[in-house]
């Protein structure tokens, strides 16, 4: 049986021993295990091992970055999130080193270990409420991003951002945080959660269309009703979002993030249909976020975004965790379509 140091060769992408930072599979590899850094360094306090006996320290080192820091939660001191810095040796000079970053930024997913479970599922449901901008972890997320910023570059320009599940919502919130200022980051979020029901996983193309018009035409219509005849400020937000394009990477077999399919896709559709203006009301609101502004609790859906590149892995999966598990994205051969979706 193989040893946990044996981690690392077993799972992660051993292959890319040459980084071709123009290569979007290379880049998306490398991502991935910078986030999967962070699942590992949380696993390694909460079972108390370090210095010789961290198995952390591949996930990262692997590609030449070095660990800066670790991000904190206050409540359970639970590792949440890791900032690098990317060290190439002198060696390693080529034409694609300009698309590659100084700083990655990554955050995890929701642990379910007993040392970090209870704060994880709080703060899932504090995503689908959208409630994640008023936790203390996302205070601490947006603050590291923007003391980053600050302190290396002042636009974003070679910071990564990255997250999956859980971390790629606090990776969203952080990147609309900063992009309503002007400043985008190139962002990866894996498996990012939509609050919304997973109106993808119904088989029937038919059912699904005539569900998604349906709510279209009921969200344009409340959101409407509920700005009577002035424009939204959340419209003005969302607007502003547009020239940033984060990198979203989904399973359809994942019900967690599948619903992007979906959201992205049925744009296009109404669009198509004549019913463009419609839709361009409905994309940046949701139903939820609508009745609890309704009744006086300010909410701004966190997972609707105006533009993306989204891939979509269509390798079919073992099970559920498979398809919602960090681990896909490194792997070769996998059966991807990505398409970019800009807002106008």
């Amino acid at each position: 049986m193989a040893s946990e140091r044996d981690y690392f060769h077993l799972s992660g992408p051993l292959h890319l021993t040459y980084v071709n930072w123009d290569h979007a599979y290379h880049r998306k590899s490398v991502a991935a295990s910078l986030v999967q850094g962070v699942y590992v360094l949380e696993k390694d306090r909460q079972e108390q091992r370090k210095g010789p006996d961290s198995i952390a320290f591949p996930w990262w080192a692997f590609f030449h970055f070095q660990l800066l820091h670790t991000l904190v939660d206050d409540v359970d001191n639970s590792i949440f999130g890791a900032i690098y810095e990317f060290k190439p040796p002198p060696y390693m000079c080529n034409n694609t080193l300009h698309r590659s970053p100084c700083h990655v930024i990554a955050f995890r997913g929701t642990i379910t270990k007993a040392d970090s479970v209870s704060r994880d599922i709080e703060l899932d449901l504090q995503f689908l409420k959208n409630g994640l901008h008023r936790t203390s972890r996302s205070e601490i997320a947006i603050g590291a991003v923007r003391n980053l910023v600050a302190s290396v570059s002042g636009n974003g320009s070679n910071i990564w951002l990255a997250g999956h599940s859980l971390g790629s919502g606090m990776a969203l919130l952080a990147g609309k945080t900063l992009a309503k200022n002007g400043t985008f980051i190139e962002s990866f979020l894996f498996n990012p959660p939509f609050a919304s029901a997973p109106i993808e996983r119904i088989r029937s193309k038919k059912v699904k269309h005539r569900l998604r018009i349906a709510s279209s035409v009921i969200t344009a219509g409340l959101a409407i009703a509920m700005n009577s005849d002035k424009k939204s400020s959340s419209f003005d937000s969302f607007d502003a979002l547009s020239a940033w394009i984060p990198c979203l990477f989904v399973n359809p077999s994942d019900y967690i993030c599948s619903e992007y399919v979906g959201y992205f896709e049925h744009r296009r559709k109404m669009e198509e249909i004549g019913a463009g203006s419609i839709e361009k009301l409905a994309t940046q609101n949701s139903l939820g976020s609508l009745m609890m502004n309704m009744f006086g609790k300010e909410s701004e859906p966190l997972h609707l975004i105006p533009s993306a590149t989204l891939t979509v892995n269509f390798t079919p999966p073992k099970c559920f965790r498979e398809a919602h598990g960090i681990h896909q994205w490194w792997k070769p051969d996998l059966q991807l379509e990505s398409k970019l979706h800009k807002y106008l």
